[in-house]
């Protein structure tokens, strides 16, 4: 091939010799102006180079792409190739059932089962199923483990059946850290070195905040579960050239503001700006200036506002987190050398971007974000005024339908000699992948921690404290700095390694309080230092969800409401009976920098890493591994279900007499339609798991059954919070037509399945924002939707469906539920010609009264692959067909 003529040598700092693609080398022989490209689509090129076989990437994939234009509205398509993929537990479990059902299929196709092997490396990290049931007790993290490995044993051995069973496919243990800080203290490689041939770290995973990984310089972002096959099955990621934005820092953040604040600020100006679906690459002094952690904490928080990445490129801070964090000095040698000999070293300030940004960093200041969005950013100062003015705001509109005057009202609980009101701290959460990654905040919670509890203030009995370490090594450092006997003290007890609350994990509330809250209709308020709070994922009784810094999560569960003004109000009392206030326990920069120093431990790292993955209690030891290149699915198991996804056929580009399953609003995220959280016992999942012999008590979560499809499918769409634009009532429900029942979605389905009825779903913009969860689109389809007609997609959830089968078509510009008058009881044909990218389609309507109505839409079909996907019926059936071919 002719990109073979670009590989070429280059010189290790340290002495030795490699061979890489090069780049300049592609500028110098006229293929186009490399050195011009942002750096994030530069790595991209060398995958294209490296990978080009004539076939899945060609010369002109090549050309194209080294000639980018930054604001050239056509651009082709690019089959990235990545050097690895990153899955946790909840989108893994799945993920290996699919590949299982796989080789289930391919021998039923007279293929030997080993035809289904990952291509490419996999790390899978299970940190999404242990749950904060215990806490502000020593024995807290213990207890919460051993219920784990209880609840999820059926899991777990089909994990370690997985690692046994494919070959580059590790599994890190329960109880080790979260996977984005794993991922970036031991996964992240920086280079890639197969033979003499040293090529980018590059990953998709299965997780949206995988682009953490891009505040150490690796190109890299969240996909579904269904993506990440195809990409551990050696097919590439294809999308189509994507815009790229540059956002500019300038100055220095002020004291007492953290990075909690600043990625905060940073959602709120891209989410504003619409970077949904494009490059975010960071650049300027101030971006020159941030220590990896701080940069980690932006690029993690992508997917809240909208980018499929947040870049920063590699530079000698990113070398300095490598050593910090125990990396071999050769490794941090071949980083250094190869980022430099391609030219791609260094926070530029001269590349071309599609549109920029400019954020100076003295201008940010203390901030939350909430009550049901990430990138609703509330300045600190302003949550008071801010709180009461939503309470009183009318449901419709985002609030609570309250008055200011509910906020001073209080109601007892229970026989306990305590009352709640609207606006009280329910819940106060250390956690996510987000900030326990930040040495600078967790340290600074740590000193808050200790001024409060010298001063003897506590948090009320009512708030749920939990502190939930990304890694061990945060434990680490902060009892080596003395701090976290004194988080311990006031309630903020190590509950855990892994998402716990921000993932809704947050275990279950006293059931006095419950009990309150809902028979009294009150606003609870959950305070996190995670990345989402979309209404009912941090526990279905809390209404309001604010994300904010560690050292403010302990603010906020001293002070125990969230209508604070923390200038003049105080936090509590001290033992003496004096007022507080949060600037007597902030800690001070200086503080702050002296602590560090016990985060910036080599031996640390290494002591924690070496030997292997395993959890400090040996319990992951012992869980059986099962042998044998086919799994043996069991009948009765409410756990693990062989996927029946290779059994639904090619999708159809027409249907006809088809309902409305759903009439759905703006924002509508996959929290909403994906299964997620407890499962109710009145509610489909619920009934089902009953008569299958599981007691109440055993339900676990919805996460933690992702490889039963029954129970998948039984809550998808059943988020109790979601609201159908047919009936009045909330959560998972819709009305039947022509019967005029209301019943549950998917008890709707079922009987328009039995009358053999076809299904859409309608909604309006910002359709499947949040996490890359691939049983939004897995529910979906087997639900019996066809299609989903909205007024725009987020980028994850409209691949996925395409994924599964489902066509998503958009609204044109104007058109909407309302615009054109559905109810929800008309009949629909949706037609649509050649499965092409850019296909239009179109809507008949044909109403109750007799009448009929069309509509143009766009099928949102963006890529050759996506309508090869599709025509074959999914993803899993075409990587299928091409391996047995």
């Amino acid at each position: 091939m002719l990109t073979d003529n670009f590989r070429t040598n280059f010189l290790i700092r340290d002495g030795r010799e490699g061979e890489l693609f090069s780049l300049p080398k592609l500028e110098h022989e006229g293929i186009g102006p490399v050195s011009k490209l942002p750096v994030c689509l530069r790595v991209v090129l060398e995958s294209l180079m490296r990978n080009c076989d004539g076939e899945r990437v060609t010369v002109n994939h090549v050309k194209a792409l080294a000639n980018w234009q930054a604001n050239d509205a056509q651009r082709g398509e690019i089959p990235f190739v990545v050097s690895r993929v990153v899955l946790q537990d909840l989108t893994g479990v799945p993920l290996l059932a699919d590949l299982a059902a796989m080789r289930e299929a391919a021998v039923q196709n007279g293929q030997p089962p080993d035809i289904v092997e990952p291509l490419t490396p996999v790390d899978l990290v299970a940190d999404h199923s242990v749950q904060v049931d215990h806490y502000a007790r020593p024995d807290a993290a213990k207890l919460n483990m051993e219920i784990e490995f209880d609840r999820n044993r059926e899991r777990y051995e089909f994990l370690k059946w997985g690692a046994a069973a494919f070959n580059g496919f590790q599994v890190v243990p329960p109880g080790v850290g979260i996977v984005h800080q794993v991922n970036l203290e031991r996964l992240a490689r920086g280079v890639m070195k197969k033979d003499r041939l040293y090529y980018p770290d590059t990953l998709v995973g299965a997780d949206s905040h995988t682009t953490m990984i891009n505040g150490v310089g690796v190109v890299g972002w969240g996909v579904g579960g269904i993506e990440a096959e195809a990409a551990m099955l050696g097919q590439p990621i294809h999308m189509l050239a994507p815009d790229v934005a540059g956002m500019k820092l300038t100055g220095r953040l002020s004291p007492g503001v953290t990075a909690t604040d600043l990625a905060l600020t940073v959602t709120q100006i891209l989410r504003a700006a619409s970077v949904v679906g494009k490059f975010v690459e960071f650049f300027g002094e101030g971006a020159r200036s941030l220590p990896v952690p701080d940069r980690a904490t932006i690029a993690n928080m992508a997917p809240e506002y909208g980018a499929t990445m947040g870049f920063f490129p590699v530079d000698e801070k990113t070398l300095d987190y490598f050593r910090t964090t125990g990396r071999d000095p050769a490794r941090v040698a071949e980083i250094e050398s190869y980022h430099q000999a391609q030219g791609i070293f260094g926070v530029p300030d001269d590349c071309e971007y599609s549109q920029t940004f400019h954020l100076d960093l003295s201008e940010v200041e203390p901030s939350v974000a909430g009550p049901k969005r990430p990138q609703d950013r509330v300045p600190l100062r302003e949550l008071k005024r801010a709180f009461s003015k939503i309470i009183s705001l009318p449901k419709k509109d985002g609030g609570y339908g309250k008055s200011a005057d509910d906020l001073t009202k209080r109601v007892p609980v229970g026989e306990k000699s305590d009352t709640l009101g609207d606006g009280d701290v329910m819940i106060a959460a250390i956690t996510s992948c987000t900030n326990t990654s930040n040495p600078g905040v967790l340290l600074a919670a740590g000193l808050l921690a200790k001024k409060a509890n010298e001063l003897g203030l506590k948090p009320a009995a009512r708030v749920k404290t939990s502190l939930a370490p990304g890694s061990r090594v945060v434990v680490d450092y902060l009892e080596n700095a003395g701090l976290l006997p004194h988080l311990r003290a006031i309630g903020f007890e190590v509950v855990g390694y892994g998402c716990t609350t921000c993932i809704g994990n947050s275990g279950p509330l006293d059931a006095d309080y419950e009990k309150a809250l809902a028979e009294n209709d009150l606003v609870g308020v959950s305070v996190l230092s995670g990345n989402r709070n979309f209404e009912a994922r941090v526990h279905q009784s809390i209404r309001a969800n604010f994300l904010m810094s560690p050292p403010l999560v302990v603010a906020f569960a001293l002070a125990g409401r969230i209508d604070m003004d923390m200038e003049n109000d105080p936090l509590g009392k001290d033992s003496r009976g004096r007022p507080v206030y949060l600037r007597d326990v902030w800690p001070s920069a200086e503080e702050i920098s002296a602590a560090m120093t016990f985060a910036s431990d080599p031996e640390n790292y290494r002591r924690r890493y070496s030997g292997g993955l395993e959890d400090d209690a040996g319990l992951w030891r012992g869980i059986p591994s099962g042998g044998g290149a086919r799994f043996e699915w069991r009948d009765n198991s409410t756990y693990i279900r062989k996927p029946p996804f290779f059994e639904l056929g090619r999708a159809d580009s027409a249907v006809r007499g088809a309902r409305a399953l759903a009439l759905l609003g703006d924002s509508v995220t996959t929290d909403h339609i994906s299964p997620a959280g407890a499962i109710k016992p009145s509610s489909p999942a619920g009934r089902y798991l009953r008569e299958n012999g599981v007691k109440t008590m055993d339900f676990n979560s919805y996460g933690a059954r992702r490889g039963n499809h029954e129970v998948m499918m039984r809550g998808t769409f059943a988020n109790i919070r979601i609201r159908n634009l047919m009936t009045d009532s909330e959560g998972g429900v819709t009305i039947h037509h022509p019967s005029g029942e209301e019943m549950s979605i998917y008890d709707a389905a079922q009987k328009y399945r039995a009358e053999n009825v076809g299904l859409l779903i309608f909604a309006g913009g910002e359709y499947g924002t949040g996490s890359s969860r691939d049983w939004a689109a897995k529910g979906t389809r087997l639900l019996g939707v066809r299609a989903v007609v909205a007024r725009g997609y987020e980028r994850i959830h409209r691949s996925n469906l395409i994924g599964m089968g489902v066509l998503p078509c958009q609204f044109r510009e104007g058109d909407s539920i309302q615009s054109l008058g559905l109810r929800g009881d008309e009949l629909f044909d949706l037609e649509i010609g050649d499965i092409v990218p850019g296909a239009k389609a179109v809507l008949k309507i044909h109403r109750a009264d007799g009448s009929a109505a069309e509509a143009a839409l766009l099928a949102r079909i963006d890529t050759p692959t996506e309508a090869a996907y599709f025509k074959r019926g999914g993803i899993l059936p075409h990587v299928l067909s091409r391996l047995a071919a």
